[in-house]
């Protein structure tokens, strides 16, 4: 059984969950997420918590009933917190001349190519850019889906990766880069 398929999620205040047909839908203030649930894991909702059991007569292999126990539970509990508090992230352009902008959820970054990137953002994703003057561009994103707000960061990132020699490229608020010493002189 797996540690974390065990544990129940409580439901906060303003929250409804629901399960229907093997889709649990969550909805609250930041928004509605769905997820369907594979048949050999049981979830129930009672008394204010969510709790997801193994079906022990499913036909599928022990093993991968262990893997979805407590793979559903940490997607319907990532729903759960995403609807309630939402989550955020924030991601710095480092590199001289590095620049972003939007208009709505259309971003443009301007990352020492020559021409600018556009990203049309979907709706469920909030943006917001800050340009400060000796300070590097932030690009602050909002969402209640987890997994599309981390997919969103990894293609944003993919527009200039950060690199080990100068430290440039586009990175989360806080990261340090493992730094590489360049080239040095051949000892005759």
């Amino acid at each position: 059984m797996s540690r974390i398929g065990k544990l129940p999620i409580s439901i906060p205040a303003g929250v409804t969950v629901t399960l229907k047909d093997g889709i649990v839908s969550v909805k609250g203030p930041k928004g509605e997420l769905s997820q369907k649930v594979d048949p050999s894991i049981f979830v129930k909702i009672a008394d204010g918590h969510i709790t997801f059991e193994v079906d022990e007569n499913s036909p599928v292999n022990i093993k991968q009933k262990q893997a979805f126990h407590g793979l559903y539970r940490a997607l319907v509990n990532n729903m759960v917190v995403g609807v309630s508090e939402g989550y955020k992230k924030v991601l710095e352009l480092v590199g001289v001349g590095y620049r972003v902008s939007n208009q709505g959820n259309l971003v443009e970054f301007s990352l020492g190519y020559t021409h600018p990137i556009f990203i049309q953002l979907p709706a469920e994703v909030k943006v917001e850019t800050k340009s400060e003057r000796n300070q590097n561009p932030l690009i602050i994103l909002e969402s209640c889906d987890k997994a599309l707000l981390g997919l969103i960061c990894a293609k944003i990132r993919s527009f200039r990766m950060p690199e080990p020699y100068k430290g440039k490229g586009v990175l989360f608020q806080g990261e340090v880069i493992r730094r590489k010493s360049g080239k040095t002189a051949a000892a005759k």
